[in-house]
């Protein structure tokens, strides 16, 4: 009877054990977040209020230590566990502790990789207005860098380009700029010592470009992303998307990431800002023949226009990198011939698996579209699909990137 009573008794113990860590947890969890805002007393106060209010009454908090220099949380809880058949052996309670530490990523060295996508795409209109103005004055809401003259009302225009410019119509790669200055403002109040937290600057298109190495200096990512010369801007973009290769040159520039602990080991966070089709000009329209304005010989190259593969996000992920996807949606253009032979057609006709290797989402059909599932790739390219987020609008843009550095940081990392 005492083997049997000893059992039940531990087990229910063990239980307990289990709900006190997971409450310690959470109460420190929830204090650490505020370790840059709030004094010692207020902190441990914050600690004993959250774990009592989920806890038992009988089970209390006891040491708590407050690490303000290394931005730490360490506590301890205790209690006991009334026995039953243990009674008999005189053994009348089973004492139980836990102990927890926590530390947050906002407060360990971080490095932050931002990833623009360059591709022509991005050089859509931002607004409604400025995509109708466009289509107005030269049948286009892209300001391409390429393609033909245009005369307009009399004056003359190397190009869509040229003409967003003269009048003032605001880029979707104009809005990105934007939405990174607001994540690099977050990192200076995030930051004010400009101790722990580097950033870097990149371009993707038919590769990686490094605009600028991470640093801690923020007024230097200013003037680079801000600066036509440096190629971040709506002044230049890519001819080519090939995410296969820039992802690959992406992980060599990043590196492994670390634990935080040190400078020379920082938490690496990758935030990308796409449209995520793989693409090129030419497999839209190099091979097409026409009768008139109908297609009487198909693109032989249709299918490569996709989403890219997602597995090539692994490049980074496995080097215990944090993969954070802003998705700029893929405006549908469905008076295009181009969009609907391409992104505009199905999963299915891209051959998705046989022509980059990837492998849809279970329970979605090959029939979607190529656009339509481009969601679906870039959430399952970001480490959790909380850090994944899908932007229209110009403001939606900005504000989501932010949101996805926001969420970063308010994570915690468990260290005991």
């Amino acid at each position: 009877m005492l083997a049997v009573g000893a059992s039940l008794d531990y087990i229910r113990a063990y239980n307990v054990r289990q709900k006190m860590q997971s409450d310690l947890d959470a109460a420190l969890i929830a204090a650490v977040k505020q370790i840059n805002t709030a004094d010692t007393d207020s902190l441990k106060q914050k600690v004993a209020d959250w774990f009592n209010s989920q806890s038992e009454s009988s089970y209390s908090v006891g040491n708590i230590e407050i690490d303000t220099t290394n931005h730490k949380i360490t506590a301890t809880a205790s209690g006991v566990v009334p026995t039953t058949l243990m009674k008999i052996a005189d053994i009348g309670n089973v004492p139980v502790m836990v102990a927890s530490s926590v530390k947050g990523p906002s407060t360990s060295y971080l490095n932050v990789y931002i990833v623009i996508d360059k591709s022509p795409s991005m050089l859509l209109a931002a607004t409604s207005a400025g995509q109708q103005t466009m289509y107005n004055g030269i049948g286009c809401q892209f300001a391409c860098h390429t393609g033909d003259a245009h005369t307009v009302g009399g004056t003359k225009y190397a190009n869509n380009y040229a003409y967003s410019v003269a009048k003032g119509i605001k880029l979707r790669a104009d809005v990105a700029v934007d939405a990174v200055s607001e994540v690099i403002d977050m990192i200076d109040n995030a930051d004010s010592t400009h101790e722990r937290i580097r950033v870097g600057l990149y371009s993707l298109g038919d590769t990686t470009t490094e605009v600028l190495a991470p640093t801690f200096e923020t007024a230097s990512a200013r003037k680079r992303l801000s600066d036509d010369s440096y190629g971040l801007t709506s002044a230049t973009s890519t001819t080519y998307t090939f995410f296969d290769v820039a992802l690959s040159a992406l992980q060599q520039k990043v590196g492994t990431g670390g634990d935080g602990s040190s400078s020379a080991k920082p938490l690496k966070l990758v935030l990308l800002l796409t449209d995520g089709v793989q693409s090129k000009r030419e497999w839209v329209t190099d091979g097409v023949k026409w009768s008139g304005s109908t297609i009487t010989t198909a693109g032989p190259s249709w299918n490569k226009v996709a989403p890219f593969n997602p597995d090539w996000c692994a490049y980074l992920k496995n080097q215990s990198n944090t993969m954070a996807v802003l998705y700029t949606e893929y405006l549908p253009i469905t008076t295009d011939w181009g969009y609907n032979n391409t992104v505009g057609s199905t999963m299915a006709s891209a051959s998705w698996h046989s022509t980059w290797g990837g492998t849809m989402d279970s329970g979605v059909s090959t029939s979607i579209t190529r656009r339509d599932y481009i969601p679906y790739a870039l959430a399952d390219c970001a480490s959790s699909k909380s850090l994944f987020i899908s932007a229209s609008s110009s403001t939606d843009i900005v504000s989501g990137l932010s949101a996805l550095f926001t969420q970063y940081l308010a994570s915690v990392r468990l260290t005991q």
